[in-house]
């Protein structure tokens, strides 16, 4: 089945001051985790919805899964 949405774009990579990320290398592993993290969570979704599961429900705990993450790293500890 083709999906009709359009394909999701990689984010503009934002420091903590609000410019963008410039360095080349670092926004390509932003990309690649960023592509990796869909590709993951696509598949996921997708076992739940063929084992059964309410797609809105999958959908929210993702985001809640999200919204609870805590990292050890601030952003006033990161390198420029």
């Amino acid at each position: 089945m083709v999906s009709s949405k359009p394909s999701q774009p990689t984010p503009c990579w934002l420091k903590p001051d609000g410019t963008p990320v410039s360095c080349t290398e670092k926004v390509m592993v932003l990309n690649e985790n960023y592509a990796e993290l869909k590709a993951l969570i696509k598949d996921a979704l997708e076992d739940a919805l063929v084992l059964g599961c309410s797609e809105q429900q999958v959908r929210q705990s993702f985001h809640d899964l999200i919204d609870s993450i805590q990292t050890d790293i601030k952003e006033d500890q990161v390198h420029p």
